[in-house]
């Protein structure tokens, strides 16, 4: 429920009411504004309107929140939500790059990739140390030693680092080397480690479920702020469809309708969305377009050569000249690409 106060409504009338919602058990939801005072209220339907909330003078208006997740709708925040990667503000008028291989192999490969990104205009360096494979046979990364080394890269080059975070054995050592965290789209629905992270208040980049529907997804992303965490930012990154001449389908209707339905900023990862190095560049312009606060993409020193994902992964060339590419899509849409804010 959001309870709309009149414009001379006092901090003490907020206050007041915020005790009152706190009282009943409820969970209150301060959200003052230039020119009144809104406040949320969540919590058992039956509780809230036994209070009578509409009746207090101070009270403007009292509206029910209609969809089934509420901390991250536009219905109770209504402005963007900006997260700030480190010295990276995602959400903003900046559009942000993310940057990086799949997996981490060594220090000399994720040191050479992350120059390579960096140059061309990346803010963050992607790399995976935990690696959920189809087969148990594949590469399963480096695990807390590929922590480790992408804490030292990103540290040596000037990049703000994200990685994915599998188990919730592994939440302090993710939290205490890597700047943001990923959940997976095999993790989506993963209750215990959304919640967890959700106690935490690093950044949180949460990729759709291969299946997963909008509401699933945005469900989700609620399971982390209810627990405490803010920062989170949504990731549109393919489902799997009836269609296989592509790896997954980039659905890119869900990036305007997250835009419109919640606060939260969304970045789209072209390289799963395709599976195709030759659709990456065409797709992160088109996410641009739809409205997109940033891309995460694949790139590898040398694709040929890794170990996970290779068809998807770009190389340095092909890289810069996606950056090249995207730089007047990003300014048609009245952003500017995120500059890095650290010299290497």
């Amino acid at each position: 429920m959001i309870i709309i106060l009149r414009p001379d409504a006092s901090e003490q009338d907020a206050q007041e009411i915020l005790q009152k919602i706190d009282t009943a058990g409820l969970k209150p939801l301060h959200m003052p504004g230039v020119e009144r005072t809104v406040i949320g209220a969540l919590g058992d339907e039956r509780v809230l309107e036994s209070l009578h909330l509409e009746n207090l003078p101070q009270v403007d208006l009292v509206k029910p929140v209609l969809s089934k997740y509420k901390l991250v709708s536009r219905e109770i925040y209504a402005q963007d939500t900006v997260v700030q990667v480190g010295n990276t503000p995602v959400g903003s008028e900046q559009f942000a790059i993310m940057a990086g291989p799949c997996a981490i192999e060594s220090e000399e490969q994720l040191l050479e990739t992350a120059r390579y990104v960096k140059n061309a205009g990346a803010t963050v360096l992607r790399g995976g140390a935990f690696k959920p494979r189809t087969s148990p046979y594949s590469f399963q990364g480096l695990g807390v030693e590929g922590l480790k080394i992408m804490s030292q890269v990103g540290k040596e080059v000037g990049l703000d680092t994200i990685t994915e975070l599998m188990d919730v054995n592994d939440l302090d050592d993710v939290a205490r080397y890597i700047s943001a965290i990923q959940i997976g789209a095999r993790n989506m629905q993963n209750y215990t480690l959304l919640k967890a992270v959700g106690e935490t208040q690093k950044p949180v980049l949460l990729k759709r479920g291969l299946s997963a529907t909008i509401e699933e997804l945005l469900l989700a992303a609620e399971y982390i702020v209810a627990s405490g965490n803010p920062n989170v930012m949504i990731c549109e990154r393919g489902i799997r469809t009836f269609e296989t001449a592509t790896r997954n389908t980039l659905d890119l209707n869900a990036v305007a309708f997250i835009k419109e339905r919640s606060h939260l900023p969304v970045i789209v990862d072209p390289s799963h969305g395709t599976g195709v190095r030759t659709l990456v560049s065409p797709m992160a312009k088109a996410a641009v377009a739809c409205g997109a606060d940033g891309v995460i993409v694949e790139c590898h020193r040398s694709p040929k050569e890794s170990v996970s994902d290779a068809a998807q992964a770009l190389s340095p060339q092909d890289f810069h000249t996606l950056m090249q590419q995207l730089a007047p899509f990003v300014a048609a849409s009245g952003r500017t690409l995120a500059e890095v804010a650290r010299a290497s």
